[in-house]
């Protein structure tokens, strides 16, 4: 049996305070986009007694621990509402003042304009790119049902609550999340959809008129269509828990709400939904609420007395979790292990390593090996692809795929959703106790790359195992071969972008990803490569760094620097030997990651690529961005074509006699 709802708050609120309590709600809810002169005040004035019950009677949560691991979860999906989670936030005692809430949409507070993960306490997931907070709840769910069967109901017993509007549906990411929650029957998973028929454009119906009971019906959630009962205490509280009963099912109660209730002149309408009530609307409104008029940000004690009880109820339920986890007798380390996101002491010591002699090796290969190898030191690893487990290395050597029949199943098979992919990852990584890594091929990147940028800015732990990476993945021509993939995620603030040479700097590609935190994208090939000279002995240090000389020259110091990312290291190797052979000394670095050597200090990248030598890179993409560390570049600046692999790198010019032409053409210009 599911852990049950909190008990009553002690001493039990009257009605009338109650209802004062979700007037309050409502008056910050108007007065703080007043004072931001921005912000959407209409949801969180509509929605102020679903967040009362819920805050109040339904989710187990202590405000004075927001992280204790296992709190309910609580993701406003339509986040363009933050004040509404602010404001609870700040009556429920989590670590918000009146003054963060007066500070709202300002420089340096901790109210920003959309709810920020790691940047305001009791925030679950960053949101407000709509749909992005509805399919993050599925990886919620996903990695509370998984860490339950691993690591059993006394440590990992708790649901996930979600609430999205009309914007969150329309997103087709939110098809793509229900479908694959509906599919893996996953219940825990309680969602409440804010059916105010308005957008900023007006009353919904210019755009939708889906039925979305149907809608979610079919994917196979349970359904509760409340009607007009957004005030009704104890119709939300029923159907709440009713929907948390169930095991089975993703549940969707919907709600008909009244946006900016009860604003006498603009509720219902879209000028309730993205600016500030006017001077005379909120004084209008608070007379009707029973709400000083000429007092901003009013609390009274007795609302904040009920609400910070919520505290004490809180610590009494985290105490009988922590006496559990205290008389748990699993294996703590790997608990502990999980909950970091990371893997056991000396994991790394479990990488395979791999010889020139052992062949070449598709870099897409490479990663399974290091997962098969590394699997049994890293206990919150779930990998997944998108309908490409095989081709992405993802095929985990011995894990079951996670379903309602085994909910422990670590190996995910997310459909041809990517989009859904990423953003149920972020969540996974945001639950805590997991290791989340997604593959498909790296041209549908593309479809991510909403989800993968929400998973920059808040900094969670995921790997994205991109493959094949390039033109050389051949026939299936330029539709699916990246061309401009690369400096498009190179360009994207905290995302770490790692194109390894072979199979050993896979291998340390990995490390760096399970070791850090942030997301870290893997570039792997499709085609074989080989394993490089020197790269066991050096990747180890040098891919951690960024950058890292692979070859010198033995005749002297270098007159010309080859610089290759991924399948064109080899290439530069080659590349060096004919130079070498017609007089030239040739330096080759590797440069498998931007992110780490920009880390590196000035002395280390001079060292690497020393000032005065004429660099050349090599890199089987577009050549923006090279600029920054090269003199010349040999890319692709055009789509590709389709024919195998090696014919269109051959003819796009990557072939060692080119690269050696080209690096010889660089320094006469220099000289």
């Amino acid at each position: 049996m599911p852990t049950s709802a909190p008990p009553p708050l002690d001493p039990a609120p009257s009605a009338v305070l109650e209802q004062r309590g979700i007037d309050v709600i409502r008056g910050l809810a108007m007065d703080a986009p007043r004072a931001a002169h921005s912000g959407h005040p209409g949801t969180a004035m509509a929605l102020a007694p679903l967040a009362h019950v819920l805050f109040t009677r339904v989710l187990r949560h202590d405000p004075s621990d927001p992280h204790w691991p296992d709190r309910d979860r609580f993701v406003l999906s339509n986040g363009h509402a933050s004040i509404l989670l602010y404001s609870m936030l700040h009556l429920t005692g989590s670590g918000l003042t009146l003054d963060d809430l007066r500070a709202f949409r300002s420089w340096g507070s901790a109210t920003p304009g959309h709810p920020e993960r790691g940047h305001t306490a009791g925030v679950e997931v960053t949101t407000g790119p709509l749909g992005q907070g509805f399919a993050n709840g599925v990886g919620l769910g996903i990695a509370e049902r998984w860490l339950r069967a691993h690591f059993s109901a006394d440590l990992c017993d708790h649901h996930t609550y979600v609430v999205a509007g009309d914007g969150c549906l329309e997103e087709g990411i939110s098809h793509e999340a229900a479908s694959l929650a509906g599919h893996l029957r996953l219940g825990r998973l309680v969602y409440v959809y804010d059916d105010n028929h308005i957008t900023i454009d007006g009353p919904t119906e210019l755009s939708l008129d889906d039925n979305a009971a149907e809608r979610f019906a079919a994917y196979g959630w349970a359904v509760d269509d409340l009607g007009e009962a957004a005030n009704d205490l104890d119709t939300l509280e029923s159907a709440l828990l009713r929907a948390r009963a169930d095991e089975d099912r993703p549940s969707l109660i919907i709600l008909r709400s009244h946006i900016g209730y009860p604003a006498p002149n603009v509720m219902d309408s879209a000028k309730a939904h993205g600016d500030p009530l006017s001077d005379d609307e909120t004084r209008l409104t608070k007379e009707i609420l029973g709400l000083p008029v000429d007092e901003t940000f009013w609390v009274p004690d007795d609302v904040l007395a009920m609400y910070r009880s919520t505290i004490p109820r809180g610590r009494a339920m985290r105490d009988v979790w922590e006496k559990r986890l205290s008389a748990w007798d699993g294996d703590r380390a790997r608990w502990d292990a999980a909950q970091l996101g990371h893997g056991l002491p000396g994991w790394e010591k479990t990488l395979p390593s791999f010889a020139a002699s052992d062949g070449p090796m598709a870099t897409r290969k490479a990663i399974k090996a290091c997962l098969d190898a590394t699997q049994g030191q890293l206990p919150g690893l779930m990998p997944g692809s998108a309908d490409l487990t095989g081709n992405t290395g993802m095929a985990l050597a011995g894990a079951t795929a996670q379903s309602a029949d085994d909910p422990g199943g670590s190996l995910i098979h997310f459909g041809i959703r990517e989009h859904a992919m990423a953003a149920v990852m972020t969540g996974m990584a945001a639950h805590g106790g997991t290791i989340p890594v997604g593959g498909t091929f790296f041209v549908f990147s593309d479809y991510m790359r909403g989800a993968v940028r929400v998973a920059a800015v808040s900094q969670v732990h995921v790997v994205y195992s991109w493959t094949h990476d390039s033109i050389g993945l051949g026939q299936d021509g330029p539709t699916h071969q990246p061309v401009e993939q690369l400096a498009a995620v190179r360009a994207m603030p905290g995302l770490r972008v790692i194109r390894p040479a072979d199979a050993n700097e896979t291998a340390h590609a990995w490390r760096v990803a399970v070791d850090s935190s942030g997301p870290t994208a893997l570039i792997l090939s499709r085609q074989e490569l080989p394993v490089l000279d020197a790269t066991a002995e050096l990747a180890p240090t040098g891919v951690a760094k960024g950058a890292y000389v692979l070859a010198e020259p033995g005749d002297g110091p270098a007159q010309v620097v080859l610089i290759g990312t991924g399948s064109e290291v080899s290439l530069c190797v080659d590349a060096a030997r004919l130079l070498a052979e017609a007089g030239t000394r040739a330096r080759v670095v590797s440069l498998p990651c931007w992110e780490l050597f920009a880390e590196q200090g000035d002395a280390y990248r001079d060292e690497i690529l020393p000032p005065g030598v004429p660099a050349l890179s090599v890199e089987a993409a577009t050549t923006f961005g090279w600029d920054r560390y090269a003199d010349d570049s040999i890319g692709i600046d055009h789509f590709g074509a389709s024919a195998p692999g090696e014919v269109v790198m051959r003819e796009f010019g990557f072939d060692p006699v080119n690269v050696a032409a080209r690096a010889t053409a660089l320094l006469g210009t220099a000289t």
